[in-house]
């Protein structure tokens, strides 16, 4: 397979985590006899500070031209009091609405290795295993009028039957893939947008009589979330409670640092980035975990390019290395080792180098 991908660095200790991921790639690419083109280009502050805009010209047009995105991270305080449309958070926002990546997947998957780190009991974490699908183009991020009054502010949520049968949609597949399991999540209770939600997952599952579905007003999710998160399989909602909902999740894992996502539209085409955010307290140290964004390129495989053989070993060698207790600061523990951000990601490539040589081994003396 032949593919190409855009590259976007992005702030903080985003460079550092995407060079990890693209090292991790390459070396797929190698194993599996794939050739990945990479083409580079900035976002975020970056971008601003080397044309002025979030978003380049430059940007959008290679990234039109590639089969999907990589991404690593945007923002920092250095760019708090630039004006909103110069904010490194515009850029990302952007990318989403001009691509339609209308569907953001963020899986939350407990490893058996890291469950100390979790502020839950670990009875409660080791069982979770769940994907939130986020409406992300629609929803009160993007609603207008949106505006500063003489004595308040205002802003607008707005959704169309047609932006929420897709994502409910994609989140149906999802979960007839899975554990055949959908939770779908409003407030419908009190707003318009969650009633017309409601009655479009209503209407939808009579397609889908293999997935059970229950509906969920958000508050009540997140608290079930934290008190008994292996009750979820899919989870689906709208843009501005997936946001907060599916950041709740997190924690689950422990860390930040593990967590991938993908934002996908209908063919397939996809940004994939971690979950965590630039942090530049900690860049340029060597320091940060490249888990999630390593993660992340086995999304992309899987869901751009339906590499599942090569997205599952990604996943296994991460795996791995944390079961044979080598971490990154953030996951600091007692008996670990820590490693700086290269030596983590030696790791991983050696890990998958090494289940090559295994099976090649094992294929020839049969």
């Amino acid at each position: 397979m032949e593919k190409k991908i855009t590259v976007l660095p992005g702030d903080g200790i985003g460079p550092e985590v995407v060079a990890s991921a693209v090292r991790v790639l390459q070396v797929i690419g190698k194993r599996f006899n794939h050739t990945f083109h990479l083409g580079y280009a900035t976002i975020g502050g970056a971008a601003i500070d080397q044309h002025n805009n979030p978003l380049p010209d430059e940007t959008i047009e290679m990234c039109e031209s590639s089969d999907a995105i990589l991404l690593g991270a945007v923002g920092g305080p250095k760019w708090d009091n630039n004006p909103p449309e110069l904010r490194p958070e515009k850029g990302l926002l952007r990318i989403r609405k001009h691509f339609d990546l209308f569907a953001n997947l963020r899986p939350v998957k407990a490893f058996p290795s890291l469950l100390d780190a979790s502020p839950l009991k670990r009875e409660v974490a080791e069982n979770v295993d769940l994907m939130i699908v986020r409406e992300l183009t629609g929803g009160v991020y993007f609603g207008e009028p949106r505006m500063r009054t003489e004595n308040g502010a205002i802003d607008t949520t707005v959704y169309s039957t047609a932006e929420v049968e897709r994502i409910v949609e994609n989140a149906f597949e999802l979960a007839r893939l899975r554990g055949g399991k959908l939770c779908s999540v409003d407030k419908a209770n009190v707003l318009e947008t969650s009633r017309l939600w409601r009655e479009v997952v209503e209407a939808k599952k009579k397609e889908y009589p293999d997935v059970q579905v229950e509906h969920n007003l958000v508050d009540s999710v997140a608290m079930k979330l934290i008190t008994n998160p292996g009750h979820y399989d899919v989870v689906v909602t709208e843009n501005m409670f997936g946001d907060i909902l599916s950041d709740e999740a997190s924690v689950i894992t422990g860390s930040l640092g593990v967590l991938p996502s993908a934002s996908i539209r209908g063919d397939n085409f996809g940004l994939y980035e971690p979950v965590h955010g630039s942090a530049p307290e900690i860049a340029g140290q060597g320091v940060a975990n490249p888990a999630a964004t390593i993660l992340s390129v086995a999304m992309m495989l899987q869901y751009s390019f339906g590499l599942k053989e090569e997205a599952a070993e990604i996943e296994r060698a991460v795996s791995a290395v944390f079961d044979d207790g080598y971490f990154t600061a953030d996951l600091a523990r007692d008996g670990g080792r820590i490693l700086s951000t290269n030596e983590w990601t030696d790791k991983v490539i050696n890990e998958i180098d090494t289940s090559f040589v295994s099976e090649s081994i094992m294929t020839t003396y049969i």
